[in-house]
Formats: C-alpha cells, sequence, structure tokens
C-alpha cells in the first residue's frame, strides 16, 4: 500500500525525507500528554534507528516557542521536529479530529479524559497508577525499588512521569498551547518504505492512544531493527 499523498508531498519538501526508511509521527498539541510521552520514549531510541536507516521527523500543532521548550523538556532534537499551526496535514490523513461539543473544545476534551469518545484511555490512566510488569521502568529512584523493586513499571512510576509532565505544560500552557481550538486532535505515527509504499501505520483513537501497545510503544519498529 502507498502511503498517502498528503504525508509523501510533505516529505519531498522536508530535507533528509525524500529517501529511505522514514518514520513520521504526527504529534498532537505540545503540550498534550500524548506528544510528551511519545517524544520521551523515542528520544533514546534515536541513534538506534538512525543506525538501522530510518529517518525520524515529528509534526506537532504548535509554534516556533514551544518546539523550543518540548525539546528541552523531552530531550527530542529539534531538528527532527516541525510545528504547524493548525492541523492541516491531520486533516489532510483523516485523522482523528476528536469529540466535537456545542460548547467547543474544552468540554469535549474533558469528556475525552473521562474516556467518551476515546476509547482505552481510562484503562491507560489506570496502568498508570498500579504498574505494569510488561512495561519498562521509566525512573530510577530508591523510592520506586523499595516500594516495588526494579526492572519493569512499579505502581504510580507512570503516574509520577504523567505528573511531571502535567506540571511543565500547565506552568506554560501559553507556551506551549499558542491556541486551544485543537486540544482534542489526535495524531498518528506512519512508517515508510524507500519505494513510499506503507511499512507501518496507526491512528490514535483517543488520549494516550499514541501507540497499540503503550506498555512498549515502540515494538512496532522492532522487525526494522
Amino acid at each position: 500500500m502507498q502511503a498517502p499523498a498528503p504525508l509523501l508531498q510533505r516529505l519531498q519538501a522536508t530535507a533528509g525525507m525524500q529517501g529511505g526508511r522514514r518514520l513520521v509521527l504526527l504529534l498532537t498539541q505540545l503540550g498534550d500528554f500524548d506528544s510528551m510521552e511519545y517524544a520521551q520514549a523515542l528520544a533514546p531510541e534515536l541513534p538506534k534507528l538512525e543506525g538501522a536507516g530510518i529517518h525520524t521527523l515529528a509534526i506537532a500543532i504548535g509554534d516556533a516557542a514551544g518546539a523550543e521548550r518540548f525539546c528541552r523538556h523531552t530531550g527530542f532534537p529539534r531538528t527532527a521536529l516541525e510545528v504547524d499551526a493548525e492541523p492541516t496535514l491531520h486533516r489532510d490523513l483523516g485523522l482523528y479530529e476528536g469529540l466535537k461539543t456545542p460548547g467547543g473544545p474544552w468540554p469535549g476534551l474533558l469528556l475525552m479524559c473521562a474516556g467518551i469518545g476515546s476509547p482505552g484511555t481510562l484503562a491507560e490512566v489506570l496502568r498508570g497508577y498500579t504498574g505494569d510488569r510488561n512495561a519498562p521502568q521509566r525512573i530510577d529512584s530508591p523510592l520506586f525499588r523499595f516500594a516495588g523493586g526494579e526492572g519493569f513499571q512499579r505502581p504510580f512510576e507512570l503516574a509520577t512521569v504523567r505528573l511531571r509532565n502535567m506540571t511543565e505544560v500547565l506552568g506554560n500552557w501559553g507556551t506551549y498551547v499558542p491556541r486551544n481550538d485543537f486540544i482534542t486532535q489526535r495524531g498518528g505515527t506512519f512508517l515508510i518504505d524507500p519505494d513510499d509504499s506503507l511499512l507501518y501505520s496507526h491512528r490514535d483513537p483517543g488520549i494516550l492512544g499514541f501507540s497499540a501497545t503503550m506498555n512498549r510503544p515502540l515494538s512496532f519498529l522492532d522487525p526494522f531493527l
């Protein structure tokens, strides 16, 4: 299957993304949980991807000031992140715009956080508190080792990561989210072969749904590394 034409057109206009295998992330707002967690998971793996001949590009909703702060916080390289003021490409690719409500984006977002129009969100929130022995450890801290051991995601560990991200975003909301219009917009992931065929794709169904395997969000890359 050929990769979507709007995506290929965007890559043709992006330096270093015209050939080879290409991993493209359509992120949500820069201040979204999903964007933060995805970037934090991917950043340390980028050298491995480059070694396997996979070039990475993330496209998020926001502006340059937000992108700079986002990259400082997550460790994601600024050179691999582009920002669009509006989710035009997201729409062209048919990505989920989120729950639409008469009261505007905020009621829709709150309902999605409660799992309405956002399948899997509540289960993923719960996993952050209960822990997951099938997920990797996220924090190297004596407190978590004492409470639950090590080598896996301990109870409250992922919830702590999310709280840190939330604190960062709420303290700098205007930088991360210059416009509230698109806070319900969801993203997607596309892995493209050198011949422009689509090797893998995922379309986010809701909040905290940026991967089909949230306990190991990058496992889809295993066959290509």
